[in-house]
């Protein structure tokens, strides 16, 4: 495997993040660039075709006078016959990248990103939120062919905000995980023939350029590999992932064009939240990293989009990662991350709530009887695709009610478990873990998120955490979690998901994913060696970064499924809440219904139109009036896509059961583009794509001055510690209720502003209990002490401690005589020290400072540098890698010199004693 490590392959960046358009009467013009502005392509639409999409992309690049003398000559073109001047030749728009196309009934549109933002940075490699868009009409008006539902249409997507929680990356892939970015698939890169011609035919993929094997027929074809990997040994190699589809919201827009543009014309859109804070730990900074991805399958909103569809694809489901970076080096491949995915979904099974009537509860029906889990199964195989084992149902529905009614989610999901585990091996169970937290935060004795601590603590055992370094060898072997890599040989992996869920997969929900989230950023700030043990308090500065980021997420999440925020939010489980958020919560409720009510089905419209599962037609009905929308999501009621395995026992895929407990997905991985490029090559380089050294920056406006910060944000202005992982318990207003610099109020659950929250819960009152056998948790999981006795003032005496309190000495007041002879000592030392007239006279006539070498006034005094030996630097170098790797295991030889040491020295010393004590008789 030694071969392995001279390659490095590295994100392709895309070559156009910045593009104009010019406009012609017959053609539209896109000149893209980067960011430097070095390389140019050109992309010409036709506007003279008033139903169809003409796109051509000539596939070259230009530099900056190629594409200057293109411009010109498309100008001269552009005049009428009398020579003057037509329109004059300037850019119409300016955006930062295309979403797409799509078309209504007339002709079609193109969809650029005119405003953008950072949102986050993942190494060197920039998270962009879209922070506008512009809608323009293609065709031009003379060929346009009007229609009476254009309008409608058109308002009707525009509805879309995409300027709402929609994310792109120009070099980094979002819509999969960290550990799939940066885990070596172990299938192996293919390599592109046209790489590898020059040298040999025989190769066919990255695995035959690793193979380790030199017996047999492959002894030629290993030394042809390791000849061209000599050869290939200062280039790095650029890769683009497939993007999981799942998680690409503008596919459906892209559809027409994907395969026919040059892929740096392509932006991949995600849907659902990015935030990033900043944890000062005594000036080292880490960034977390909280990355939100809704799947674009059986998508909708909150009444409309229950349960699943015969695919397997629930309402609401959310794959949510934590990443943790530190930012000592930024480098992706170089750097040291650490990530935890969990995800949250609907229940698997074909239910729904009639919302006709308006009331607080509607009741929950069961659409379709599945005796045989076939649903459910194929959710849960495609979690074994996707994650691997173990799969563990965190299921957060009521268990018992006095009139049944959420309960029987809970029935239908345990029965549907049980029954898929007849047919899986024993190691690769699906684990269900049952805790009603409705009703266990009603009993006055009873601490939620303890018994959530304990749960999380359990489950994360299982699936561990992903890091790309290997352990420190001083580490527990209870704090280091995850399957070691077996494919890079470096690192951790994880494997498995948690899968959170209660019935609208929102409040609850997001709750026990914050508790989830604090363990694991316990075991990842553990692994990167900034605490000694996963041990995080609440209400440190830390931990209430990391609960605001949550709480951040759930009300994003909240509002794009449910139309509000949290109702009930962390807070509330805590028991820590304000009374006066009870109004609150009661708005945000009677917000949230009136929504689902009666502008749910206008927005499950327009997501059906915007994903293309309803494609507008000449003489067929339009969306607005079909009945419903069931046959969009569940194709195998037309009688389409009917794939039907036999026997039904066997719901699991073959292949996806080979390789557990690893993902097929990340075992199989397919990519896009494979090339050759030089190291610094703005191609694969992000750190001049994300520094760019060449443009003025002003330091104020950089994004790691801009997100949250635990020191400004979170630790108060008079503080003697400044760690993150002590205890605060802060009186009254806190400085972070301010507003920001720029006189704008700041987010609530970025600048860690006390969240409205309530001590009301959603369970009914019930007067049975439901008593649970006490766990054994964690020190991080105990609450905070809320006496006042716990409360510490900020005192003068208590920053500045006097002397006596720090040494133990007190010094006293000096007395009369003390200071008679203190003024001796002064006078005694001032005469000794003083000199007369004379002497000054003396020693300015008789001392004379001669130079001792003179230079010319040109020259230059040239110091030549030390010389450093290789053995010094060989000490250096292992200095160096022992601080970023631990120390090293001790060989068998130094062992057993270490053992004959310390036995010849213990005779030694009992070889002393029995002298003594003969001498002493």
């Amino acid at each position: 495997m030694e071969s392995k490590k001279k390659y490095e392959f590295h994100y392709i960046i895309n070559n156009i993040q910045r593009i104009a358009l010019y406009e012609t009467k017959a053609r539209y013009f896109l000149v893209g660039s980067n960011n430097s502005q070095t390389k140019f392509r050109v992309l010409k639409i036709d506007r003279m075709e008033p139903r169809e999409l003409n796109v051509v992309d000539d596939h070259q690049v230009y530099s900056r006078e190629e594409i200057q003398s293109l411009l010109s000559m498309i100008d001269v073109g552009n005049r009428n016959r009398q020579g003057s001047l037509g329109t004059p030749f300037v850019p119409v728009a300016s955006a930062f990248g295309i979403v797409g196309f799509v078309r209504f009934l007339e002709g079609y549109y193109i969809i650029l990103v005119t405003k953008r933002r950072h949102a986050a940075m993942i190494g060197h490699h920039s998270i962009y939120k879209i922070e506008d868009t512009a809608l323009i009409y293609i065709p031009n008006d003379g060929v346009r062919k009007a229609h009476p539902d254009e309008a409608h249409y058109l308002k009707m997507f525009q509805s879309i905000d995409l300027s709402s929680n929609f994310y792109f990356s120009y070099s980094y892939d979002m819509t999969h995980t960290l550990q799939m970015n940066l885990t070596f698939p172990a299938s192996g890169i293919p390599i592109p023939s046209d790489l590898k011609k020059n040298y040999f035919d025989e190769m066919e993929s990255a695995d035959d350029l690793f193979s380790e094997s030199s017996h047999g027929s492959k002894e030629s074809t290993n030394s042809k590999s390791n000849s061209w990997l000599l050869k290939q040994a200062k280039r790095h190699f650029g890769i683009r992932n497939s993007p999981n589809q799942r998680f690409v919201w503008n596919s459906y827009l892209l559809k027409q064009v994907e395969a026919v543009l040059c892929p740096d014309w392509i932006l991949h859109v995600t849907h659902g939240f990015v935030s990033q804070s900043n944890v000062c730990i005594f000036g080292c900074s880490v960034y977390i990293t909280l990355i939100a991805r809704r799947s674009n399958k059986y998508a909708g909103t909150r009444f409309l989009k229950r349960g699943s569809n015969f695919e397997g694809d629930v309402g609401n489901e959310v794959e949510t990662e934590q990443i943790v970076h530190d930012s000592g080096v930024s480098s992706l491949h170089q750097g040291r991350f650490s990530s935890f995915v969990q995800m949250r979904g609907s229940i698997p099974a074909h239910w729904s709530q009639d919302i006709s009537k308006m009331v607080p509860k509607p009741p929950i029906m069961f659409d379709l009887s599945d005796p045989f889990s076939e649903t459910a199964g194929k959710h849960i195989n495609k979690l074994l695709s996707r994650y691997g084992s173990p799969i563990i149902f965190l299921n957060l529905v009521k268990k018992r009610e006095k009139k049944i009614h959420e309960s029987q989610l809970s029935i239908e999901l345990n029965n549907a478990i049980k029954y898929l585990n007849q047919f899986l091996p024993p190691q690769h169970h699906i684990e269900y873990v049952s805790f009603d937290m409705a009703r266990q935060n009603n009993q006055k004795d009873v601490n939620v998120m303890k018994k959530l601590a304990k749960i999380a603590y359990d489950a994360i055992q299982r699936t561990g955490i992903f890091q790309n370094f290997d352990p420190y060898y001083q580490h527990k072997s209870e704090f280091v979690v995850g399957k070691p890599n077996l494919i890079d040989g470096h690192g951790r992996v994880q494997t498995g998901i948690i899968r959170v869920n209660c019935v609208d997969c929102l409040d609850r929900t997001n709750t026990a994913q914050f508790a989830l989230g604090k363990c694991a950023l316990g075991f990842q700030l553990c692994a990167l060696g900034f605490i000694r043990e996963p041990k995080l308090e609440f209400d440190s500065d830390c931990v209430r970064m990391l609960e605001n980021l949550y709480e951040d997420h759930g009300d994003t999440l909240a509002l794009q499924y449910g139309g509000s925020q949290l109702v009930h939010r962390i807070k509330t489980y805590r028991k820590t809440a304000p009374w006066t958020s009870q109004g609150n919560d009661i708005m945000q409720t009677l917000s949230r219904y009136y929504r689902n009510t009666f502008s749910d089905t206008e927005k499950q419209h327009t997501i059906n139109l915007f994903l293309g599962l309803f494609v507008p037609e000449e003489n067929k009905p339009a969306i607005w009036e079909l009945q419903t929308d069931y046959y969009m999501h569940h194709t195998v009621s037309l009688r389409r896509d009917v794939c039907r395995r036999a026997p039904l026992t066997m719901w699991w895929d073959k292949e996806v059961l080979e390789v557990l407990p690893r993902s097929l997905e990340e075992v199989k991985r397919t990519y896009m583009q494979v090339l050759l490029a030089e190291p610094r090559d703005e191609l694969v380089d992000a750190y001049q794509d994300y520094y760019q050294p060449l443009r003025f920056s002003v330091l104020a406006e950089l994004f790691s001055y801009k997100i949250s910060n635990s020191v400004r944000d979170f630790m108060p202005h008079c503080t003697t510690d400044y760690s993150p992982f002590i205890v605060r318990a802060r009186p009254g207003r806190r400085r972070e209720e301010s507003t920001s610099r720029g006189g704008i109020m700041k987010n609530p659950s970025l600048t860690g502003q006390s969240s409205t929250s309530s001590t009301t819960s959603s369970a009914s009152s019930e007067e049975e209990s439901d008593v649970e056998d006490d766990v054994n948790v964690p020190s991080d999981t105990h609450s905070t002490p809320s006496s006042k006795d716990s409360i510490k003032t900020a005192t003068f005496e208590a920053m500045f401690p006097c002397m006596h309190q720090v040494y133990g000495v007190q010094p006293e007041a000096l007395g009369p005589g003390d200071l008679k002879l203190l003024r001796r000592y002064v006078i005694f030392g001032r005469n000794a020290s003083r000199l007369s007239q004379k002497e000054v006279l003396n020693r300015l006539l008789t001392t004379k400072l001669f130079q001792k070498r003179q230079f010319p006034p040109q020259s230059t005094v040239c110091m030549k540098p030390p010389e450093v030996t290789s053995h010094s630097k060989n000490l250096y170098e292992q200095f160096v890698d022992r601080g970023r790797k631990g120390s090293a295991n001790v060989s068998a030889a130094d062992l057993s010199k270490y053992n004959l040491y310390v036995t010849d020295r213990t005779l030694e010393i009992r070889h002393v004693r029995i002298l003594r004590f003969t001498l002493s008789d």
